[in-house]
């Protein structure tokens, strides 16, 4: 259970410790919890001292509750009737009396001596006649470990322990968590925090054994220093522990796991709170689990990007925030959207978030929905009742613990839903591939192979992942020579990272062989995967000799920069790594450039240590972005990451360069109070209004706006420093991303002109009035028996008052937004509209909004501007003029139409512009077009027709097709 640090900002209902009742040793009031229509929330239970703050939570096979305390003992109760609080009389200690211990015939009785069962679980399960329960804590008297008690005699107490799995765990909070019966009925699922060792002993794993850390450039670490892959993972077991198969590894601190209906396994997975606003943060996330996945979880600034087709990204990003409880709700008593919802338990903000799912090919996408939440509400753990009520705890190090129901009031049905549909095949599809990837599993024969091998090209992620791992547990020599002669892009490229993962001997082959694709004719994805081959390839195999090296550089100088920052992220780590001359040149323009902190960071970690290419000037602008930084801010370790980067860029530079001009620009200090976020300054053009705006957004965005300045803009209006958009920018505020789904360009424009209009629920700040008089504008972020952390500073997330609870007079709901005004003063109209474009396209460079702009990312120019290479026509008819493809029948007459033929491949969404003299008859520009006459340049096919008549301008013809 991961119950750490958090920074956000959001609304509370008005409470007060005093007018409300809430006096010491009670839970929150049930009144002060904000619950989703229909639905009511009973508090059951305040949980004394003596029984300690409650983590961990299941049902036994009489439908009683067995919680347990996160330092304490393990306790027994039937759930309340409705309309009844929990009868404390009713709770028992689970205890564990040996039957050896009595007499041949004799009963035991209440008298009778018991011991102590286990404490500290953190993982609670009844399966197979049995509590399983996982112990997290090195220091108690059992150990952390996985524990089955059984009842032998069918007295209704535990008379047999086994431990059935001893487990190395420095980690506490980050040690062992959940356990489930698995969905084959079989088996357990057992849940390990990334500071618990995988067993010595363990069976099998599904994933691909050939975890590593997979940087290329040593990364900076300031947590858990030197512990490497695999980390947090998620393993089968036996009833008795005898088998332990991995099935995912590189999670941080999954506290929890659960199975929809398909029997496809989730979790929620933690953040690091000390990455917040660098381009390595990696937000809370909901995890699709499938067999054989690495989730990518590193250390420091060595994380996997989401991008990386060497792991699997997250179904959907939630944000700063502690992972605690999840369960689907089956069997609830909810309508139909509830029941299939995935809830996950949120323990710092004190929000229970309702998944909603829709199966997308062989995965998921999901939105999320605020189903329960109030401050504090430290969540813990929820399960579905056979009772049809969610029950819910709250508890945890040592604060003030409860329990709770949840049920559905409203009127709406809540009859038993029919299961999700869709995705069924590409999931079976993907099930059959990851059957090679099973215990026992035989090698693929040849047709097999054949098959897993035509999966590598699917455009489904969880196929093509399910492949790709499946050929890395296969002999590397029978499929080598076919990866580095495969010529369809998608096939290939992932047939190279899986070469590059298993055979660093390969390496130099795996490079030359991705220098013969086109970059700039593939997919942005291709493009993310053809990087990370040869990331992967001179991570594991080294860097090449001098000749490869030289061709790399020259490879990549043709297409960097690109105009996505994910590529431009790559692109500068691998020029960085090879010392490409222009890697300076190139970087710096970048860095001055990008938009937020978070891409600059990027960019300047990427060149700390190149010492080839800089000029005097060059130098001077990469440490006067340090000065910028400065004002900078992020989690508590932001400022020693700063520092880090800054002293392996000092000492990259040669002593011969440490002038006293560049000596003192390095060490200069920051006069920022705020981040500027760029070293360009911009002037005040104007302070818009309502109307203004509405006037503007009433246009509408039209085609060839620019993308890269409605990104750059993003970051101007200080956008980035507080949302997420697109898997980039801070995490104090709501992920803009989804945006465009829910809002109106005027809608939009006014939320950043005027954001105390309506300030959301989610985000919005709470005042906390002292009993001396003080009062406190912030968020509860963390707490520790008797503290609440509040953070007072949504731009600097280490800015936090700890305050006793008890020194609280109440909390009420702040009338301001956080939001600053005025971040579209530095604007002009064609600013605000490409920003617009870029919010709404989602941040697509591919979006028709930017279409006819600068900003084609990848387009393939089909005219080199020179002559018509990779042109078939009539040489009678046409040539090159003053950069001009120039086609006349003016002087030849030709019995029949004759066309110019592109013979490059297929090209879709183009860009085309051509005038056009007539001379008697029509011109016109085929598509989905087939040769007729190869020897006459004839084709058919459909025609956009240009003809003399007016009337026949634009007509789509069907050429000797006799349709139009």
């Amino acid at each position: 259970m991961k119950l750490v640090p958090k920074f956000l900002f959001s609304c509370s209902l008005i409470m007060s410790f005093a007018g409300t009742g809430m006096a010491q040793g009670t839970a929150t009031p049930p009144e002060r919890i904000k619950i989703a229509n229909g639905f009511k929330v009973d508090l059951l239970y305040s949980v004394p001292r003596s029984q300690g703050s409650w983590v961990a939570m299941c049902t036994d096979d009489k439908g009683r509750l067995i919680v347990s305390d996160q330092t304490g003992g393990i306790y027994r109760f039937p759930a309340p009737a409705t309309g009844k609080k929990l009868d404390a009389s009713k709770i028992e200690q689970i205890t564990y009396a040996p039957v050896s211990t009595l007499k041949k015939g004799a009963k035991r009785s209440k008298a009778e001596k018991s011991l102590p069962l286990l404490g500290h679980a953190q993982g609670l399960c009844y399966a197979f006649d049995s509590l399983y329960v996982v112990v997290n804590g090195r220091n108690t008297p059992t150990g952390s470990g996985i524990y089955r008690l059984r009842d032998t005699n069918n007295d209704d107490r535990f008379d047999k322990i086994d431990v059935i799995r001893k487990l190395d765990s420095t980690g506490g909070e980050h040690g062992p968590h959940g356990i489930i019966k698995s969905p084959d009925g079989k088996h357990l699922l057992v849940v390990m925090g990334n500071q618990t060792e995988l067993p010595r002993d363990y069976s099998h794993s599904r994933v691909p054994e050939l975890w590593g850390e997979d940087q290329l450039l040593k990364p900076i670490e300031h947590f858990m220093v030197g512990s490497k892959a695999p980390l947090g993972h998620v393993a089968q077991i036996d009833p008795e522990g005898k088998t332990w198969d991995v099935i995912a590894t590189g999670f941080r601190n999954q506290y929890d796991i659960d199975v929809n209906q398909q029997g496809e396994l989730f979790t929620f997975d933690a953040d690091m709170e000390w990455d917040l606003n660098t381009p390595w943060y990696r937000p809370t996330r909901v995890n699709h689990i499938i067999d054989g996945a690495d989730y990518g979880w590193r250390n420091g600034t060595g994380k996997f990007m989401d991008y990386c087709s060497d792991t699997f990204g997250a179904v959907v990003d939630i944000g700063p925030g502690s992972p605690t409880g999840v369960s689907f709700a089956y069997g609830a008593k909810f309508p139909a959207k509830y029941q299939h919802a995935f809830y996950i338990s949120d323990w710092s903000y004190g929000k229970l978030y309702a998944v909603h799912m829709t199966p997308k090919g062989s995965t998921y996408t999901a939105s999320i929905e605020e189903f329960a939440s109030a401050q504090p509400l430290p969540l813990t753990d929820l399960l579905i009742h056979p009772d049809g009520n969610m029950y819910v705890t709250i508890g945890g190090r040592g604060v003030q613990s409860g329990l709770y129901r949840i049920r559905y009031t409203g009127s709406e049905s809540t009859a038993p839903a029919k299961a999700l549909v869709g995705g069924e095949d590409a999931r079976e599809k993907r099930r059959e591939l990851e059957s090679f990837l099973q215990d026992g599993a035989k090698p693929a024969n040849t047709a097999q192979l054949g098959q897993v091998w035509k999966a590598l090209g699917s455009s489904d992620r969880g196929i093509r992942h399910a492949a790709r791992a499946t050929m890395e547990k296969q002999d590397v020599s029978k499929w080598k020579s076919r990866a580095l002669s495969e010529k369809d892009a998608q096939t290939a490229l992932a047939a190279l990272i899986a070469l590059a993962r298993k055979d660093k001997n390969s390496s130099a082959e795996i490079l030359s062989q991705l220098m013969s694709f086109d970059y700039k004719s593939l997919k942005k994805q291709q493009r993310l995967d053809l990087l990370r081959a040869m990331t992967l390839a001179m991570t594991r195999g080294g860097k090449p000799n001098k000749a490869l090296s030289g061709q790399l550089v020259s490879y990549l100088d043709q297409v960097y920069p690109a105009i996505t920052p994910e590529e431009n992220r790559d692109l500068s780590l691998l020029v960085g790594f090879l010392q490409a001359p222009y890697a300076a040149r190139k970087g710096i323009e970048l860095l001055v450039e990008a938009s937020g902190q978070e891409e600059q960071i990027g960019y300047a970690l990427n060149l700390r240590y190149l010492n080839v290419g800089w000029t005097p000037e060059l130098r001077k602008q990469y440490f006067e972005w340090f000065v910028l930084a400065g004002g900078y801010s992020g989690g508590a370790r932001f400022k020693n990451y700063l520092k880090d980067v800054k002293k392996h860029a000092v000492a990259s530079v040669p002593k011969a360069e440490l002038n006293k001009e560049l000596q003192a620009v390095i060490n200069k200090k920051s006069k920022s109070t705020g981040p500027r976020f760029s070293l360009k300054a911009r002037s005040f053009v104007k302070n818009w209004t309502n109307k203004d705006l509405k006037e503007l957004a009433g246009k509408g965005v039209e085609p060839g706006r620019n993308y890269k300045n409605g990104r750059q803009m993003f970051g101007t209006g200080s956008c980035y420093a507080c949302h997420r958009f697109n898997n980039e920018g801070g995490a104090v505020g709501p992920d803009l991303t989804s945006a465009r789904g829910k809002f109106g360009a005027y809608d939009l424009l006014e939320a950043i002109v005027d954001p105390g209009k309506d300030i959301s629920d989610q985000y919005g700040a709470s005042i906390f009035k002292l009993k001396d008089g003080k009062v406190i504008t912030g968020r509860i972020m963390n707490m520790r028996h008797p503290e609440y952390w509040i953070n007072t500073d949504m731009m600097n997330p280490s800015a936090n008052t700890r305050v006793n609870v008890n020194k609280i007079e109440s909390i009420e709901e702040s009338p301001i937004s956080m939001m600053p005004p005025g971040l579209l003063n530095t604007m002009t109209k064609d600013d605000i509209q490409d920003l617009l474009a870029y919010l709404i396209s989602g941040g697509d460079p591919d979006h028709e909004f930017f279409k006819g702009s600068q900003s084609s990312a990848g387009a393939k120019q089909l005219f080199n501007g020179k002559d018509l290479s990779g042109w078939k026509g009539d040489s009678k008819l046409w040539k090159v003029e003053d950069g001009v493809i120039y086609g006349s029948t003016h002087g030849h007459k030709i019995p029949l139409n004759s066309f110019l033929v592109w013979e490059g491949g297929d090209v879709e969404d183009f860009h085309l512009t051509w005038e056009a003299k007539f001379e008697g008859n029509n011109s016109g520009m085929m598509y989905r077009a087939f040769w007729n006459d190869e020897s006459i340049y004839r084709l058919s096919g459909y025609q956009c027709d240009m003809h003399p008549k007016p009337e026949f301008v634009a007509m789509l013809y069907g050429e000797g097709l006799g349709v139009k």
